[in-house]
């Protein structure tokens, strides 16, 4: 059963360009090779938010994958021995996308029962008082 997962992962600052499309297109060529889709973004050399080994920036990478939980495994692994790999972080989607539909569902049920009683009242025939069931305006006080 096909997924689809975030993977983001960071390397060394000081990588070359030629070695990281290399390790991109390795990712890359294990994922369609198992029978998944995959789609990658170089986010650029950023600053971390804290101190990892002895680097303060690193280039970041995110990979949009469709596939089964094997070939993220299998991804995964390879990340965590490839020496100029600092971080990585994989994160399955579909199931938030799942939840969000779910709750957007029940919002429109919600606004579907809130829009129904004010329309059956509109529809309620409205009554003119007459001057019999009208209240009695207050006397007013003489000056």
């Amino acid at each position: 059963m096909n997924r689809n997962y975030e993977l983001m992962f960071i390397v060394r600052p000081d990588m070359v360009e030629e070695d990281l499309n290399k390790l991109i297109s390795t990712l890359e060529s294990s994922v369609t090779s198992a029978g998944g889709t995959v789609k990658s973004e170089v986010w650029g050399k950023r600053r971390l938010a804290y101190r990892v080994g002895k680097f303060n920036d690193g280039i970041f990478v995110l990979m949009l994958i469709e596939a089964t939980g094997a070939v993220v495994h299998e991804v995964e692994r390879r990340l965590r021995v490839t020496e100029p790999v600092i971080k990585f972080l994989t994160v399955r989607t579909d199931e938030e996308l799942k939840r969000l539909d779910k709750i957007k569902k029940l919002r429109d049920a919600k606004k579907k029962v809130s829009a129904q009683p004010a329309a059956a009242a509109a529809a309620a025939p409205v009554t003119p008082a007459t001057p019999e069931t009208a209240p009695e305006a207050p006397a007013s006080a003489p000056v």
